[in-house]
């Protein structure tokens, strides 16, 4: 009888002891918040590198805009260097997923959106320096452009129009798709020094 006396006294001590110790539950704890901390780190981070990058395709669409509606004509020539100003605002993200066009717009007295020009140009590295290539024409001389915004429909004039695409990826794909996201805006600017800015014509087109 005694001993299991003993035993009882001896196993409820050591609960009590048991109950009193707190020496591992710091790690314990540790362990269950780590993978919630790590989660919220990582999609914190890339959210905000996602936000941020679309920002700055906003501000590559407006000063691809702004840039060529400053002028009062251009030409293969100039428009490289257009893109390739507009493309530095992009920095420190990478370019080479981006795409940019710049389309002047003029509305008729129909009040009908059509398109007199328009260059497409994306980035490459030339010997380590970033090159501006043209590439394929998003929009082609006489398309009617059906999403220009009534607001800006006034007739006999003519509009500046830049779009930007960039495909962003993620550097940790369990947040945003592995593939990345599309990111795109677009700007309309009316030129500032004339009544058009001029491509390859001496007059204002009206196709």
């Amino acid at each position: 009888m005694r001993a299991l006396v003993k035993i009882w006294v001896d196993a409820r001590r050591c609960g009590e002891r048991l109950a009193r110790d707190r020496s591992g539950l710091a790690a314990t704890e540790f362990a269950f918040i780590v993978p919630l901390m790590l989660l919220m780190f990582f999609a914190t981070v890339e959210i905000s590198t996602w936000v941020a990058v679309d920002r700055k395709v906003t501000l590559v669409s407006r000063t691809l805009s702004d840039l060529v509606s400053q002028a009062t004509s251009v030409t293969d020539k100039d428009l490289p260097n257009v893109f390739l100003a507009s493309y530095g605002v992009l920095a420190p993200y990478p370019t080479d997923t981006a795409e940019a066009t710049i389309s002047e717009i003029y509305v008729n007295q129909a009040g009908v959106a059509k398109v007199q020009w328009s260059k497409t140009a994306t980035v490459a590295q030339s010997g380590g320096n970033p090159t501006a290539k043209f590439a394929a024409p998003k929009r082609k001389p006489g398309d009617t452009l059906t999403t220009l915004p009534d607001g800006l429909k006034v007739k006999d004039t003519y509009l500046i129009l830049s779009e930007v695409n960039y495909q962003y990826t993620p550097a940790v794909g369990y947040f945003l798709a592995k593939t990345g996201v599309k990111l795109a805006d677009e700007s309309y600017t009316r030129p500032r020094q004339s009544l058009c800015v001029l491509y390859d014509t001496q007059i204002c087109p009206t196709l």
